[in-house]
């Protein structure tokens, strides 16, 4: 990774005659796609920025069709739905002709698919809407073929045997080219029956020809229908796929959209009782990251001479047999950084709005890029870039995750973990015939904390456009005939008597847990979770070993998340929300390396960890633009640190909890929550 040691290399194909790109992060890149036959890989300098519209994921036209063509919440929800392989326009053209491209991509979607999947719009039971909603997930990726290289080498859907298969059967036998690439969605942030959840042990095969472990331990065995319980409040929930080993695939090609609860108080509707921006002055953006080839595929790295790969596996000594990666692959990756910004399937987009207060609903939806947001005025109307931008403009935070915050937050920067999601209102009012871009301020690396310029060379891309997300034109005339209703004064009133915010009792139990960075049985970094010990030592453990989180039912647990890696983690619990209830330094030893056994059987490695002993309280609010007054279910846990989180368990079966990071959480940084 970027912060351990300098990744930028430079080659040349000697006398193959083929000219390589000037941008110096993509040299070793395009040399081996050249060879590969993948084709020279998109340079991000050379495409254009703020042309594309940026979809909104609540446009009425984006919601699924059998809500009311009016955009309203659905009365009555029941969804047939299907992933499914699709084409699509990112917003890429050949740099050289001037052709749009399209991208093969995976989606969801009824009678089509898209990438972002289409919306979910949701009435709360509170506000006469269903109890829940039912959702047919057919899988319909009939290729037999992966849209990415697929390491077989980790602990995923079909390497299940032994120890790892609970059900006693030997997934081994099952592979994509027989038998189809398996899903299982999940509803993140939902308050889900665990065998709706999206467990990734529940997945299946097209047709469901092959089904997960856990099927054979269902109240009624398998199922495509799942139910998701709307007595909850409005929320920015979001689904995505969750299959064991290949999330972080399945979502890169893909599989992932948003779902949206909506109550009495939040209606989405003109003239709510908060006082809210409803559509279309409600905006609602997923952004990712990704790289593409020059022909517009998807490129995700996992072979010699890709990005990250000297890294993680030439830097961490790393020994890949032979017969296992034939030329070095494919192989799991620490993390992924893309060097495009996608908002809404469409890179680098703008929006068209009006001199008002507009609500954007937020999704950070990559594989391990924490965003720091801030918006600032550009310096024209045309500038693609920030050079000569104004200071960072003021905006207020109004909730995250699963609701809406006990008070509004006025900042100008936002730290924003992967999996979170935002509930952001801004004033255009006094910014008419101006640009104002969403602007990154954190790096192209693991994130430690800290962000902002000057960087660390080895931490950015040369030359980068990642520093950007999207534009907000404010070339439209302002509505009379809708009225700029918001007013925060008015909203934080009615969040002290409504009881917005976290609503979690107090605890009567305390669970130690930690995470940990080792080593598999080839030598690639592998993050891991455990327990702290009342010995003040720690021990870590693979997915597959027996769970150690089993809170008992209805019980309120204060979590205390040991951070002994160099990086932060964005910790997520399924079931649950949470309240984020403080940090604190922590020291520690670290000793010689422990055996972690695998799901193979094969042993990897982790360093012992003991002398645990926590410090000062540290301090992290708005001012520092981390936000957690609102009902959360992904926490930042920075490094060396400990942070509290306290969750109530309200629903018996297994759970999992891990690192939104989907590159770790594929490679063992994930583990059982099993509710009893």
């Amino acid at each position: 990774m970027f912060t351990r040691r300098s990744f930028l290399k430079t080659c040349a194909l000697a006398g193959s005659g083929i000219a390589l790109p000037l941008h110096p992060f993509l040299r070793t890149a395009h040399a081996y796609a050249l060879l590969s036959g993948a084709g020279a890989l998109s340079d991000p300098a050379l495409q254009f920025k703020f042309v594309e519209s940026a979809p909104n994921a609540l446009d009425p036209a984006f919601l699924f069709k059998d809500l009311n063509s009016n955009g309203r919440p659905v009365q009555a929800p029941n969804f047939s739905l299907r992933a499914r392989e699709t084409v699509q326009e990112t917003g890429l053209v050949d740099p050289h002709s001037g052709r749009r491209l399209k991208t093969k991509v995976w989606g969801y979607g009824a009678d089509t698919v898209s990438w972002p999947g289409q919306t979910f719009q949701v009435m709360s039971a509170s506000a006469g809407g269903a109890a829940e909603t039912v959702v047919r997930w057919e899988n319909e990726l009939q290729g037999r073929k992966h849209l990415l290289p697929v390491d077989t080498s980790t602990h995923w859907c079909y390497s299940l045997h032994g120890d790892s298969s609970v059900n006693g059967v030997d997934y081994r036998q099952f592979s994509i080219e027989r038998d189809g690439v398996p899903i299982i969605t999940h509803l993140h942030g939902g308050h889900s029956d665990y065998q709706f959840d999206g467990n990734p042990e529940f997945f299946y095969s097209p047709d469901g020809k092959v089904k997960g472990p856990q099927w054979d331990f269902a109240p009624d065995g398998f199922t495509n229908t799942f139910r998701y319980d709307n007595r909850v409040r409005a929320g920015s929930l979001w689904y995505h796929d969750h299959a064991l080993g290949i999330t972080r695939l399945n979502v890169y090609a893909g599989l992932a959209g948003f779902y949206f609860v909506r109550d009495e108080w939040d209606t989405g509707l003109p003239r709510n009782p908060l006082g809210l921006p409803a559509f279309p002055y409600e905006l609602a953006y997923a952004v990712q990251d990704r790289m593409f080839t020059r022909r517009g595929e998807l490129f995700y790295p996992a072979f010699p001479g890709d990005p990250f790969y000297e890294d993680f596996i030439d830097g961490e000594d790393a020994e890949l047999p032979s017969e296992l990666f034939p030329h070095g692959g494919p192989t799991a990756l620490a993390e992924f950084f893309g060097d495009h910004i996608v908002v809404n399937g469409k890179i680098w987009p703008k929006a068209d709005v009006e001199p008002r207060h507009y609500r954007l609903r937020l999704l950070n939806g990559s594989d391990s890029r924490f965003l720091i947001l801030r918006f600032r005025v550009a310096a024209s109307l045309a500038a693609t870039d920030l050079e000569g931008a104004g200071s960072p403009l003021p905006f207020y935070v109004i909730g995250a995750d699963q609701g809406l915050a006990s008070q509004a937050n006025m900042i100008d920067r936002l730290v924003f973990e992967p999996g979170g999601r935002y509930d952001v209102v801004i004033d255009f009012a006094d910014l008419a015939g101006q640009r104002i871009i969403m602007e990154n301020i954190g790096a192209d690396a693991p994130f430690g904390g800290d962000f902002g310029e000057p960087f660390d060379p080895d931490d950015v891309f040369p030359d980068r456009q990642t520093d950007r997300i999207m534009a907000f034109d404010v070339t439209m005339s302002f509505e009379q005939a809708v009225p700029d209703s918001f007013d925060v004064h008015a909203f934080n009133d009615s969040a002290g008597e409504l009881g917005f915010g976290t609503q979690v009792g107090e605890p009567t139990a305390t669970r130690k847990v930690a995470l940990f960075e080792g080593k598999d049985e080839f030598g690639r970094l592998q993050p891991l979770l455990g327990v702290v010990n009342a010995d003040a030592t720690a021990t870590a453990f693979t997915w597959f070993q027996p769970p150690t989180e089993t809170p008992a039912l209805d019980v309120t647990e204060m979590w205390e998340i040991h951070n002994f890696t160099g990086d932060a983690h964005p910790v997520h619990l399924h079931l649950v929300n949470f309240e984020v209830v403080g940090r604190n330094e922590i020291e520690f030893a670290e000793g010689e390396p422990l055996s972690v056994l695998q799901h193979n059987g094969a042993l990897g490695a982790v360093a012992a960890i003991s002398d645990i002993s926590v410090g000062a309280a540290v301090s992290l609010g708005p001012n520092e633009g981390y936000v957690e007054n609102a009902p959360k279910d992904v926490v930042t846990a920075l490094p060396g640190q400990v942070t509290r989180i306290k969750a109530s368990f309200d629903k018996r079966g297994r759970y999992v909890w891990h690192c939104h990071i989907l590159s770790h959480e594929d490679h063992e940084m994930m583990r059982v929550l099993g509710v009893d």
